[in-house]
C-alpha cells in the first residue's frame, strides 16, 4: 500500500470529523495538528519518543468518558512496541491510536528508518491482541471509516501511509515543553464534568 497524500491532508480529514476528543499528539504531528485545528484538550505534554500511546492509555483509562485518539509517528512508535501489547490487555473502548507513517524520524532531521519497506502495523496491532487495525493510504478512504465508526469502538490501532506534509508549520518546541501547556490541558480537562461525579 502506497502513500498518496501528505501527512496534513490526513489531519485535516481527522479535523473535520474531530468532535471533543482528548488529542495526544508528538513531535512534527503535532505542530500541524495544532495549527490546523487548535484547542485547549489538545495534550501537547509528551517528551520522549515512543510514549505517546502510554500517555493516551493513562488518559482513556482515567477518564472513560472521553474519547481518546493518539497521532504517533512510525519511529516513536517503534521506540515503544510493547505499548501495543498493554493496550491490547487494558482493552480502552474509547482509544484510537493512529501511526503517521512515512520512513522517517521526521523530527530527528528525517533520518531514515532501519527499513526500505513500509511496516505493517496494522499487522503488529492484530498479533499484540488488538483486533481492530485499520490501514489507509487514502484520505477519502479514512474519512469513510470515520464516518462509520460508532464512538468508543476501541481499542483501534488505524496505519496511515502519508507523504511528508507540503505546508511548513511552526515549530513550537516551547510551548510544548511549557508549563502552560500542561496547565492547559489539564484545566480543559477539568472542566468537564465527569458523568456520577458529585458537583453540590
Amino acid at each position: 500500500m502506497t502513500a498518496s497524500a501528505p501527512r496534513d491532508d490526513f489531519l485535516r480529514t481527522l479535523a473535520g470529523r474531530y468532535d471533543g476528543q482528548l488529542v495526544v499528539s508528538v513531535y512534527t504531528t503535532c505542530f500541524e495538528w495544532m495549527a490546523i485545528r487548535p484547542d485547549a484538550l489538545n495534550y501537547v505534554a509528551v517528551g520522549a519518543m515512543g510514549q505517546a500511546g502510554s500517555h493516551a492509555l493513562g488518559l482513556a483509562l482515567g477518564r472513560p468518558d472521553q474519547e481518546v485518539w493518539v497521532f504517533d509517528g512510525d519511529g516513536s512508535l517503534l521506540m515503544n512496541l510493547g505499548s501495543l501489547v498493554t493496550l491490547a490487555g487494558a482493552k480502552p473502548k474509547n482509544l484510537t491510536h493512529f501511526v503517521f507513517q512515512n520512513g522517517s524520524y521526521e523530527a530527528n532531521g528525517r533520518a531514515p528508518l532501519p527499513v526500505t519497506h513500509a511496516i505493517d502495523f496494522a499487522a503488529m496491532a492484530r498479533a499484540a491482541g488488538i483486533a481492530d487495525a485499520q490501514q489507509f493510504s487514502r484520505p477519502e478512504a479514512l474519512d469513510l471509516w470515520l464516518s462509520s465508526r460508532a464512538r468508543k469502538a476501541g481499542p483501534t490501532l488505524v496505519d496511515l501511509r502519508v507523504l511528508g506534509s507540503a505546508t511548513s508549520y511552526p515549530q513550537r518546541y516551547d510551548y510544548i515543553h511549557s508549563a502552560q501547556a500542561r496547565d492547559t490541558f489539564r484545566n480543559a480537562l477539568k472542566a468537564i464534568p465527569q458523568p456520577g461525579a458529585s458537583h453540590g
